[in-house]
């Protein structure tokens, strides 16, 4: 039996009709950037995080780099995140000219609470959780401190969209959320794609400029800024898609607790606390012989993938920063053990059984 680690056309197949559809109602109505099919977007995806505001952007980073700088977060300052996530957790606080102040993580992957006082000076501004895997962070301990020591707390929710925490959803847990709509994501378009989301109306309407080079009318700039649009299309296309996430989550957290049931004597795999509902963007396990075990997975048709083998600090950009071997020892001893097994709503019974066998 064949399990690839991703099958994407599978799901465009089954929704194609109706995508189809609404791409040409886009194109034959002549707005392709902005308006009607990004606003009814936005309402509907800050509807379903019950927050205010959204504000769509061209992609995951962009929403981070636009949040840090909506509070004026920039040269001199720091902000302190995870070293074991995509690196654009990091690249974000940097693109500003900030500095990416990295705190080791749990062994959920999640960034250590208990850590982050001690990585504070007076330069902290903000501290960015990355909800890894579509697990929220620990946000009660990360809030108080935030409160504190008055920082903003930005959510890095690119994993974790429909993901919740003590009832209330990522992207409505600190000042603002930022998600991605990478191909790889539970919600995701046929390109690029991010969301900002928050209850600050001020942060919302600065974004509205930020995303559109700072423009406030058609000839008038109120500051400088990039052109971070998101498109109509891709506005329309996951207006579609989203009337089935919530049945696509619910899929994939079954396939998870299936996973969880049969695998937790022989590998290390992720634990869901009472208070959380986690989104399973992958389903990651922890073993000492990953790469062989890898292989061996292959070997037998089934595809996995190696996640965050070099740890942030620990690639070229972050030893630049001054980060150096052992200076987070959790999330060293992690890049070694994880693997990804394949997980998405298309995965029959059959074939996660299989995965399961091997």
């Amino acid at each position: 039996m064949k399990v690839p680690y991703v099958n994407l056309p599978s799901r465009y197949l089954n929704i194609k009709k109706e995508i189809l559809t609404k791409i040409d109602e886009v194109l034959s109505g002549g707005k392709y950037i902005l308006g009607d099919y990004v606003e009814k977007f936005e309402q509907k995806f800050a509807d379903y995080c019950g927050v205010k505001c959204a504000v769509g952007v061209n992609s995951g980073t962009d929403a981070l780099v636009l949040a840090l700088k909506a509070y004026g977060i920039g040269n001199g300052d720091e902000v302190i995140t995870a070293p074991n996530s995509f690196l654009a957790s990091a690249s974000c606080i940097a693109l500003t000219g900030a500095k990416p102040v990295f705190v080791d993580v749990r062994e959920d992957f999640n960034i250590e609470p208990d850590l982050i006082e001690t990585a504070i000076t007076s330069k902290t501004k903000a501290i960015i959780p990355v909800h890894l895997t579509g697990k929220p962070a620990d946000m009660d301990k990360i809030n108080k401190i935030a409160q504190k020591y008055n920082l903003k707390v930005i959510e890095d929710a690119a994993q974790a969209f429909g993901a919740k925490y003590r009832d209330n959803y990522t992207g409505n847990l600190g000042n603002v959320g930022c998600f991605s709509f990478h191909v790889l994501k539970n919600l995701h378009c046929y390109g690029d794609g991010g969301m900002i989301t928050t209850n600050d109306e001020n942060v919302y309407n600065h974004l509205l400029k930020a995303r559109n080079h700072g423009l406030s009318g058609r000839c008038e700039c109120d500051f400088w800024s990039v052109n971070s649009r998101l498109d109509a299309v891709q506005a329309a296309i996951l207006s579609v898609k989203m009337n089935y996430i919530d049945s696509w989550i619910e899929r994939k957290r079954k396939i998870a607790s299936y996973y969880n049931e049969n695998l937790k004597e022989i590998v290390g795999v992720p634990l869901e606390k009472g208070h959380e509902k986690q989104v399973y963007t992958t389903f990651m396990i922890k073993c000492k012989n990953k790469n062989e075990l890898q292989k061996y997975l292959l070997d037998n048709g089934v595809d996995s993938k190696i996640h965050y083998e070099v740890p942030i600090h620990l690639m070229k950009a972050g030893l630049q920063e001054g980060y150096k071997l052992e200076d987070f020892p959790v999330t060293e001893k992690l890049s070694k053990e994880i693997l990804s097994l394949p997980i998405y709503p298309e995965l029959t019974d059959e074939q996660v059984d299989y995965v399961v066998s091997k």
